[in-house]
């Protein structure tokens, strides 16, 4: 992939689990409103979800999490949707099913690889752009791993260790995501924000998730409705420091300030 300017990626959720309530798309209707929105706004790539990540989420089997993807990407085909789409999935078996038999175009992993030891090798064959977020633990023991000597650094290093599995088992197409709120407490999460650029040396793409999270609405004392304009000024900060991709629950604004900070730049 190439990104001559920065990419909204509008999330999907298929699920009825997810942390972010007007971001849960789980009957048809609702789903398709949601596609409409999206495209109506400017998408650039959709992400679709059917595991909840969130602390606490209830589990779902493979099995569900790829009928409910089959289900929304079913709505996409009808719709002749043309923007790239994305899969978010640490299973190996869910990615393999999603771009070999749904037809999507990448892969999305909280873990980048360490849920699951034959996610990467599977990309590796698919040969498919794909997103390695940071985190550590699992969704239910995360928040007890945040220990870190220097929070950018130590992101750096464990991201590198991933990219470095990755390269060796022949995945070139990579993007990198620092993971905001995931096993990050809500002061290295902006500490992470602050040192964004840092993340450059790495030398892949830089994704940057961090729609209506828990930094955002807790730092604001209010909630996850609440937390747009909290998350538009920091996607304007993440823009600046040279973030490729915004993942968002909210693509009209995201959008807006894509373009107000390419007009600054200019």
């Amino acid at each position: 992939m190439e990104f001559k300017r920065p990419q909204v990626m509008g999330i999907l959720n298929i699920t009825p689990d997810s942390f972010y309530s007007d971001s849960r798309s789980f009957d048809i209707d609702t789903i398709n409103h949601r596609i409409d929105t999206m495209l109506a706004e400017g998408v650039d790539i959709i992400d679709i979800g059917a595991y909840s990540s969130r602390p606490g989420a209830n589990e779902v089997t493979s099995q569900e999490e790829m009928d409910r993807l089959e289900k929304g990407m079913n709505l996409l085909r009808k719709k002749n949707v043309s923007v790239p789409i994305s899969v978010d999935t640490f299973r190996a078996d869910v990615a393999q099913f999603a771009i070999e038999t749904l037809g999507a175009n990448i892969i999305n992993d909280i873990s980048a690889g360490r849920l699951d030891d034959k996610m990467i090798p599977t990309i590796s064959s698919l040969k498919v752009p794909y997103i390695a977020m940071h985190t550590r633990g699992t969704p239910s023991t995360m928040s007890n791993l945040t220990n870190y000597n220097n929070i950018t650094a130590d992101v750096i290093l464990e991201l590198s260790q991933q990219i470095n599995r990755l390269t060796l088992a022949g995945v070139n197409d990579i993007i990198i995501d620092p993971g905001f709120g995931f096993a990050k407490t809500l002061e290295q999460n902006f500490e992470l924000l602050q040192n964004l650029e840092s993340l450059h040396e790495l030398g892949y793409p830089l994704l940057v998730g961090i729609s209506r999270k828990s930094m955002i609405y807790k730092a604001l004392e209010t909630s996850a409705d609440n937390a747009l304009n909290g998350t538009t000024v920091a996607n304007t900060i993440a823009l600046q420091a040279g973030a490729a991709i915004l993942r968002v629950h909210d693509v009209k604004e995201a959008t807006e300030a894509i373009k107000i900070v390419e007009m600054t730049n200019n």
